[in-house]
């Protein structure tokens, strides 16, 4: 049996946004900048691309800039907002120990051109609180940026309250919602978002685009020099097919999204309740404030390249962390950041569903996991010493 329990890597793309993106590649193939007939219908399409999303989003859609997805527009937002606040001499940036490495080795980057970060720490669960925001805001401070739900353990941040904390203290509030879009429902003038990252092939569109919101009055600063697309804010001819194909993947994902929370979410408590009852498992995030799709647990005494290994032999795809961070040997740092220690940290799991994961494979990843924890126990000399220093301290 084959079982793909890596959603949060990426989907695989639905067929409605295939079948929209070929209609791009194909008849309707022409540049959106070009200013015949046959340019301008191309351009039509893309308005109304933006339009569409906008209306998942509850956004302003003259604030939606398209990107190659969540990493560029991260790094727009970041560096955008940076540069804007130094201008008032504002130099300080606010972010949170668990953000993924596209907001991270921004922040260090920005560092090095004098900024100063502080990074917010996180409880067990991998949330942060408002309060918390609040008292690291100062009169420099030109930025709060703080994910919407984290890409590895599942949690999901109050954005709502964070962003209302920022719009009393009058500073800009960015999100990157790469994890929650088409999983979570999302309202940015509701939340108090000035800006959101987004890429498409977390919600079955398609790899290699995205967007970045900004509301009005925030002069986005162009990665890529170039033309005049996008309002000027990125330039190079913008990726019609797949921008159709993102918008038809998000509108499907928020229209059926109720639905879709209720199913998943009953599998993901499966799984989670199941792989609990093995010795010295541990769940890691938030178990209500969390993401519908994802399980994220840590066995103890074992490494989770293994456990991966193995798990593929038996065709079940999942990861240990973040896909962005696959080749690295060193422990997820969203796990040291809610208080694991190394060794447990590095015997993590991680498993995320889709609209498309059955009650079948569920029961095949219940089945199969058990088996290779205790397996790769028996083989470690990690499980060995804890189990001599359980026994000499009963």
């Amino acid at each position: 049996m084959r079982v793909y329990a890596d959603n949060a890597a990426t989907t695989h793309i639905s067929d409605n946004a295939l079948a929209e993106m070929i209609k791009y590649y194909g008849p309707e193939y022409e540049n959106a900048s070009s200013l015949h007939a046959y340019g301008q219908a191309a351009a039509d399409a893309l308005a109304d691309a933006r339009r569409r999303i906008a209306a998942c989003l509850g956004c302003d859609e003259r604030g939606i800039i398209f990107t190659s997805g969540g990493s560029e527009a991260d790094n727009q937002a970041l560096i955008s907002a940076a540069h804007l606040g130094a201008k008032k001499g504002k130099k300080h940036l606010i972010s949170t120990a668990v953000e993924h490495h596209a907001i991270l080795h921004t922040l260090d980057k920005l560092k090095k051109e004098g900024f100063e970060v502080t990074l917010l720490p996180v409880d067990s669960k991998g949330r942060v609180t408002a309060g918390q925001v609040e008292d690291a805001i100062r009169e420099d401070t030109a930025l709060v940026s703080v994910m919407f739900a984290n890409n590895e353990i599942g949690t999901v941040m109050p954005v709502k309250e964070i962003g209302a904390v920022c719009r009393e203290k009058k500073v800009l509030f960015h999100t990157d919602a790469v994890q929650a879009a088409g999983h979570l429902r999302i309202n940015v003038e509701e939340m108090n978002i000035d800006m959101l990252s987004v890429s498409a092939h977390k919600f079955h569109g398609p790899k290699g685009t995205g967007l970045l919101y900004a509301k009005r009055g925030i002069a986005l600063e162009s990665l890529i020099c170039g033309g005049a697309q996008e309002k000027g804010k990125r330039a190079g001819t913008e990726n019609l097919p797949a921008i159709m194909g993102m918008a038809t993947a998000l509108e499907d994902a928020c229209r059926n999204l109720d639905e879709y929370t209720a199913r998943v979410s009953a599998l993901r408590d499966k799984v989670i309740d199941a792989l609990s009852k093995i010795p010295r498992s541990i769940v890691n995030g938030d178990r209500e404030n969390r993401l519908p799709n994802n399980v994220n647990m840590c066995f103890e005494g074992i490494e989770g390249e293994s456990l991966l290994l193995m798990l593929d032999m038996y065709g079940i795809a999942a990861s240990s962390g973040s896909a962005c961070t696959s080749g690295s040997l060193d422990p997820s740092h969203v796990l040291l950041a809610i208080g694991l220690p190394h060794e447990t940290a590095h015997g993590s799991l991680r498993l995320t569903f889709s609209e498309y994961t059955t009650e079948e494979e569920v029961d095949y990843i219940i089945d199969k996991v058990p088996g290779i924890v205790a397996k790769l126990r028996d083989m470690s000399p990690v499980w060995e010493r804890m189990m001599k220093e359980e026994k000499a301290n009963a």
